[in-house]
């Protein structure tokens, strides 16, 4: 796995990999998302890679306090097809700042989760074909 590609699929700009190279637990990331003259900072650490499971943990530092603890694992289903289980748990600052953020982006959370996996399994579809009906 290689983090430094992320961009390709994801909206980050990756600004750093500590340490670089390939995804090992206790790396982290540290990018930029959004309009590039806001230079929003996220950070992600990898908590979880499990190669033989397929599974990957993630603690992600948003901007404005926001946390988040994201699982994501894939099953292999047919020579061609996988079921794709993703997890994320949401964490605000206490008291208002918190209450205002939730306020504000309440439609992103749904959104941006699935914006991600479809930008995903485009990315899979590429790589590797893609014989499933949609």
């Amino acid at each position: 796995m290689c983090p430094e590609k992320w961009s390709d699929v994801f909206d980050l700009r990756i600004v750093s990999l500590e340490p670089p190279g390939p995804a090992v637990v206790g790396q982290i990331i540290s990018g930029e998302t959004g309009p590039r003259v806001w230079h929003l900072t996220i950070k992600l650490r990898f908590v979880k890679i499990d190669a033989v499971r397929c599974c990957l943990g993630l603690d992600v530092q948003l901007p404005f306090g926001i946390t988040v603890r994201e699982q994501l694992s894939c099953v292999r289903l047919t020579p061609d097809q996988c079921r794709v289980t993703y997890n994320c748990d949401f964490d605000f600052p206490a008291g208002w700042r918190g209450a205002l953020t939730r306020f504000f982006l309440r439609n992103r959370f749904d959104s941006g989760p699935a914006d991600s996996l479809s930008r995903l399994q485009r990315a899979a579809e590429r790589r590797f074909g893609s014989s499933a009906v949609h």
